[in-house]
């Protein structure tokens, strides 16, 4: 529109221009008639540029990094990308086509000498034998989920244990 008609407009006259054309579309403002005056100059058009496809990770790369999850499975997923020499999110878009999670790994308290002492105590079962069980989180939470079913009491959620 900056050569519409019998001369040349500004930018600022275009805006003017549009709105009056066009009441009933959204109006246009300054910055966008320059970046379609820009587009126009360079390349003789203003139809949408088609973007860059994504790069396709090839089937070796692929398998490559699924075996080197393999070997070890706790091998967190920015590892992985470093060792593959991938981009982080194409590595879990990878693993999430695999259905893999991946590893994340976590701080945790060291334990002291005298903690084990802390972590076993003695347990009585339903058959009456007594045996002394070092708690883990997932025992205690397979047994207590385990126990109630057997007895026929409603057993919670495991989520709500966890």
């Amino acid at each position: 529109m900056i050569g519409y008609g019998d001369r040349p407009r500004t930018q600022c006259e275009v805006v003017r221009l549009f709105r009056e054309t066009h009441p009933d579309l959204p109006p246009l403002n300054q910055g966008t008639i320059s970046k379609i005056e820009v587009q126009y100059r360079e390349m003789g058009h203003v139809r949408k540029v088609p973007s860059k496809r994504q790069a396709v990770v090839d089937d070796d790369t692929k398998l490559n990094l699924l075996l080197a999850l393999e070997e070890n499975p706790i091998t967190p997923a920015r590892q992985l990308a470093r060792d593959s020499n991938l981009n982080h999110k194409t590595v879990l878009k990878i693993l999430k086509s695999e259905k893999k999670r991946p590893y994340k790994m976590q701080a945790v308290q060291e334990l002291l000498e005298d903690d084990p002492d802390r972590r076993v105590f003695p347990t009585k079962f339903r058959d009456g034998s007594e045996k002394k069980i070092v708690a883990k989180r997932s025992t205690l939470v397979y047994m207590l989920y385990h126990e109630t079913t057997i007895l026929g009491m409603n057993p919670p959620k495991k989520s709500s244990i966890m």
